[in-house]
């Protein structure tokens, strides 16, 4: 039901400045409509009229600008709080910070941040004796750019939009030209353009609708790209264009016609290929064409469901990351040159039930192996002769994983360390002295890690089930029953949230909150088989690990029961719906970005973006059992007559990976039926899509505007 203004006014006594004139919330008009399935199913949709593709539907667009007037109205009160957050979160920000350089063809690249701009600057500086990272960044840090070369000055670019984004960047063979891209909106189809480096001049070859980046050929004239479907916005179609030509004509070199395959291009570790990625959620292909003289595409191996495989070529020989023959966790084989069946394939690093293969990096005489054990990262080297060794790591849950590492020929690994009390730092690592130095730790004005701690622990889920949780805290902290927390997940499409550093969660920590990450079913923490027991019939154990760690902190003195907030965004909105749902008491506030909460209803139109590549991740309604066990979940079909717990949910208008009308549609139906007192927030950024606002700043005032209501809503002080 909608909430009265003087029952609203009751439940926000906090913000004491309502007093007199408390907003009320706006109430979607409800429009009759029948969703129906192919098997004969219907489901009863009022708020469907919300859909807008085109995004220009006036009632529609009133109806947005409604909720953020009220949203406006609702959160002014702590329109301090908000300033104090975004003062503090930026103040941990060197804002003339760099990355940390690296070698690729003669250059060291990087890009810097100047103080006060919200872009970065994409640089280079050519390669000299005495010239290498550590001198590269000393330099930076004293502004001294002499000898630098500004690639891209994404400031520059930005001025006077609203929204804007570099995709890919890619340089040719010979280093002259820069292929790049950008998106004004944020749905995230960028326009290809190329920059003469020599000239400074950008050159009339402009090709919109694209992925995002491009591949040069050695003749540096050839670029290959993806052009992505103006409906669907899927990526279906590799081009060839030649400098000088008109886009239009340029040459379709591959079309995929199976709509759930993703699809990449890239070039081999050795230079030697070119090479068309397909990935769908369950198989792989690779193809493949010399990147000297590129013609027609070779299959590496025939796509195989259930076979995953990725690729890289260097040594004379083909590396492959598989889970052929029953190898779960994957396992590292490798084939010929010329390569073009599985039955070439030889195994190389056997599969082992207990260790999961994320990555490898090929180099001269040895290979970087990127795996999982025991819930956590770890980096294996692996010498050419068999010998092999593991990169230390310093604390009991992290975050570890390789750095950028053009260069096959250097003896020297980069990778990267974090965790939840560790600012990201970049270590390199000397393969063969064993050298280790630490080229850079990200700066944090003001922050002092031994003033934290962090702890992995083990929950156990309702089916005996041990889930990993990391959880940070500021020492001093008291587990006594009595303290805020706030919870994160995602557990969708076998993406691992492992524990990094974070410049916004310090000033929850500094409040005497608790800071707690479930690495819930869904992800692949735990392996493959934690994905799997995450995903289609077993998607529900992902929302009950969460709810079962919430439990298990509160239990465990970390929380109060009535001061736990939960936070997820995209599928982990998902999440936040889902668990709001099924245990509305566990939780005081619910924090939703860009939630996919319409699950049935979107994955029942195949002409949504992301829809039919995403069938073996949530399944494809269209056959019953999918369709009634999706209909046991969807937070927009299970919302009920029930109190809801304090609720922000945030979106933008140009989504394309999760459309606007999903949370616009769950809110105003959650508003229909919640019992309860607490606010329902609805911020919409007219401007931006799945990834926010642009700019380096940007995002931390819409971040603290969302934390200044939960500190609110937890009682947590200012």
């Amino acid at each position: 039901m909608k909430m009265t203004s003087i029952a609203l006014g009751l439940a926000l006594m906090s913000l004491n400045a309502f007093a007199a004139d408390t907003p009320t919330p706006p109430d979607a008009a409800k429009k009759p409509y029948v969703v129906k399935a192919p098997h004969g199913a219907e489901r009863q949709d009022e708020y469907y009229w919300l859909r807008d593709d085109k995004r220009e539907n006036p009632d529609m667009l009133g109806y947005l600008k409604a909720e953020n007037a009220y949203a406006d109205a609702l959160l002014g009160p702590l329109k301090p709080v908000q300033d104090k957050l975004y003062e503090e979160i930026v103040a941990r920000i060197k804002q003339d910070d760099a990355s940390v350089p690296y070698r690729e063809r003669g250059w060291w690249h990087y890009s810097r941040f100047e103080a006060g701009k919200d872009y970065p600057i994409h640089a280079r500086r050519k390669d000299a004796p005495g010239i290498d990272a550590r001198s590269i960044l000393a330099a930076n840090e004293a502004a001294d750019f002499n000898g630098e070369e500004v690639l891209l000055d994404v400031n520059v670019l930005a001025a006077g939009k609203d929204y804007y984004a570099v995709g890919g960047r890619s340089l040719s063979q010979d280093n002259r030209l820069l292929a790049y891209s950008d998106d004004t909106n944020g749905r995230r189809q960028y326009t290809l353009r190329v920059k003469d480096l020599q000239s400074g001049k950008t050159l009339p070859d402009t090709i919109p609708g694209t992925a995002g980046y491009a591949v040069w050929a050695d003749d540096n004239k050839t670029f290959f790209y993806i052009e992505n479907d103006p409906e669907t916005l899927l990526s279906t179609r590799v081009k060839k264009h030649v400098l000088g030509t008109d886009p239009k004509d340029d040459v379709l070199v591959y079309e995929e016609t199976d709509d759930t395959f993703y699809m990449g291009v890239g070039r081999t570790r050795d230079d030697k290929y070119i090479v068309i990625g397909l990935d769908s959620t369950v198989s792989n292909e690779t193809r493949y064409t010399p990147a000297a003289a590129p013609g027609a595409f070779q299959v590496l191996a025939p796509r195989a469901r259930d076979v995953e495989y990725d690729a890289d070529h260097h040594g004379g020989r083909w590396v492959i990351r598989t889970n052929a023959d029953g190898a779960r966790n994957f396992k590292i084989v490798t084939a010929a040159d010329n390569s073009s069946s599985r039955k070439d394939w030889k195994d190389w690093v056997a599969h082992d039930p207990q260790v999961y293969i994320e990555e490898i990096e090929l180099f001269d005489g040895h290979a970087a192996i990127a795996e999982r054990s025991g819930g956590l990262e770890r980096v294996r080297i692996l010498k050419d002769g068999g010998a092999s060794e593991y990169v230390k790591a310093d604390e009991s849950a992290y975050s570890m994983g390789l750095d950028a590492n053009p260069e096959a020929d250097s003896p020297w690994l980069r990778y990267s360390y974090t965790s939840l009390t560790t600012p990201a730092t970049t270590y390199e690592l000397n393969v063969q002295t064993g050298e280790r130095r630490e080229l850079k730790r990200q700066p944090v004005p003001g922050y002092d890690p031994a003033n934290y701690v962090t702890e992995r622990l083990w929950a156990t889920a309702r089916d005996g089930t041990k889930i990993p949780v990391s959880i940070v805290y500021r020492k001093g902290f008291e587990k006594n029953g009595k303290a805020a927390m706030l919870q994160y997940a995602y557990g969708s499409y076998g993406m691992s949230m492992d524990p990094g550093f974070s410049v916004t969660t310090v000033s929850l920590l500094d409040r005497g909150m608790a800071y707690a990450l479930a690495h819930i079913r869904g992800g692949q923490e735990m392996g493959r088989a934690w994905y799997e027991d995450g995903k289609l019939l077993n998607k529900k154990n992902t929302f009950t690990d969460f709810i079962d760690v919430t439990g298990f902190l509160v239990k465990q003195g970390y929380a109060a029961p009535d001061r736990v907030a939960a936070h997820g965004g995209s599928a982990g909105g998902l999440l936040m719906g889902a668990v709001a749902n099924m245990a509305p008491d566990a939780y005081r506030v619910i924090l939703s970005q860009v939630p996919f909460v319409d699950v049935v209803t979107t994955m029942l139109d195949p002409t949504i973006p992301l829809t039919t590549n995403e069938y073996d991740e949530w399944g494809n309604p269209e056959q019953k059992p999918f369709y009634d066990y999706m209909l046991t979940y969807s937070p927009y079909d299970n919302l009920a007559k029930k109190a809801y717990p304090a609720t922000f949910v945030g979106t933008g208008l140009w989504d394309s990976q999760v459309q606007y009308w999903e949370p616009a549609k769950y809110v105003a139906r959650l508003r229909d039926l919640n019992t309860g007192s607490e606010p329902v927030v609805f911020r919409i950024n007219m401007e931006a899509g799945h990834g926010g606002k642009s700019g380096r700043f940007r995002r931390y005032r819409e971040q603290a505007e969302m934390y200044s209501f939960m500190l609110d809503r937890l009682g947590v002080g200012k």
